[in-house]
């Protein structure tokens, strides 16, 4: 699949820093230096066994064909030092498609705010990837509201108790190289699949999160999330936007983390769009296209524990998490898609590695006996599983 595991940013995780709501490498271990520039990069594959239909003459998940084994993703990673000038550009190769993942020139301020131009992170939510420690996301991710690349502006601004971003995108990271090129990207977006549907233009992020430490010595990172954007019509149906509100919170207590999540989201669409209906809308990444309701509550939930493991030596620590998220739909006929995940985070020098086990009753990537409908109508509303184990070794 397609997660950025390490949480996430390419290399390995030195010590075990926690931030609001994610494990992070303090260095890229084994990268190479020359001049201000750091070049870096990760390989991982992965194996899958499930709820999925044989495949005959080709590889197969399917739990009796004995699941499979492939190569995930390889990409490269290049960062920016000189002065308080900062940079970072990735880019991804995945089996027969490849993107850009991250593309920006930053500045960094005296009074310890920054700046950032180009493909970033938009900020919404309580960290870079939601709630979510497991390879597979919470089902933010999948409705283009965790982990979104997107092109324009961030400026973030730190005060003592405060952390405080705004942002404007001028549109999406962009499409790539692919079999549908519209949905050849990381994050998801609204694309114009069709030729005559919406693409995203001129959205507005802010986010406020509020950081405090009780006397009995757990810390709290209480935040909100602002999100509005255009959809721009390229074709009859009128032009339509979309807006999201969110409420989160991260607290730590010596090695435990819980992470929590309420939002809600609507994609104000023209029932006039090729899909001939206003309560769905056309989203992509990873060289497909899906079916996303147009609007929905998401509450998520995640619980995650940091172990060392100074008395192993094949292992430096383990990260055993189970989350759980849901789109709640506000059409009537549609059912909700759940999804919980119970696995584990592994690290040994530059090797990070996941096992997750997911039932969900609506997400594209669990099983795929029931269609490709699940993040909209799911009108099959059927519970399947998928084990994985994902091995990456960092550079």
């Amino acid at each position: 699949m397609w997660k950025n595991p390490v949480k996430r940013s390419g290399g390995l995780l030195v010590a075990g820093i926690m931030t609001a709501g994610m494990l992070v490498p303090a260095s890229a271990a084994g990268s190479i230096e020359f001049g201000p520039l750091t070049l870096g990069g990760a390989m991982r594959v992965n194996y899958t066994i499930g709820d999925y239909e044989p495949e005959i003459g080709s590889p197969s998940r399917a739990e009796g064909d004995g699941g499979n084994f492939v190569l995930d993703t390889f990409r490269l990673n290049l960062d920016y030092t000189r002065d308080e000038w900062r940079g970072k550009v990735e880019y991804r190769f995945y089996d027969g498609y490849h993107f850009l993942h991250t593309g920006w020139l930053g500045y960094n301020f005296a009074d310890e705010s920054q700046l950032q131009v180009g493909v970033n992170r938009v900020p919404f939510g309580p960290g870079p990837y939601g709630v979510s420690q497991s390879w597979m996301f919470d089902q933010h991710y999948y409705v283009g509201l965790a982990d979104d690349m997107d092109m324009g502006i961030k400026y973030t601004r730190t005060y003592p108790d405060w952390t405080v971003d705004v942002a404007y995108y001028y549109g999406d990271e962009g499409s790539y190289a692919g079999s549908n090129t519209k949905a050849a990207r990381y994050s998801y977006d609204v694309v114009n699949g069709d030729g005559d549907g919406y693409e995203e233009r001129n959205q507005f992020n802010a986010r406020t999160i509020y950081s405090l430490t009780t006397a009995a010595g757990i810390g709290m990172d209480i935040g909100a999330s602002l999100q509005y954007g255009e959809l721009k019509s390229k074709g009859p149906q009128s032009d339509g936007d979309h807006y999201a509100g969110s409420l989160h919170a991260v607290t730590k207590w010596q090695n435990w983390t819980l992470a929590t999540q309420l939002t809600y989201y609507k994609y104000d669409v023209d029932e006039d769009q090729p899909l001939g209906t206003d309560t769905l809308v056309q989203m992509g990444a990873h060289d497909y296209y899906t079916l996303v309701a147009a609007e929905a509550w998401i509450p998520a939930v995640s619980l995650r524990y940091y172990l060392e493991t100074p008395q192993l030596d094949w292992l430096d620590y383990l990260v055993p998490y189970i989350e759980y998220s849901s789109l709640m739909k506000t059409e009537s006929g549609f059912n909700d898609s759940e999804m919980l995940v119970v696995g584990a985070a592994w690290a040994r020098g530059n090797w990070y590695s996941y096992t997750d086990l997911a039932y969900s009753n609506g997400n594209d990537f669990v099983g795929n006996t029931s269609g490709w409908e699940r993040f909209g109508g799911n009108p099959d509303d059927k519970w399947e599983y998928r084990f994985n184990i994902n091995f990456g070794y960092y550079f």
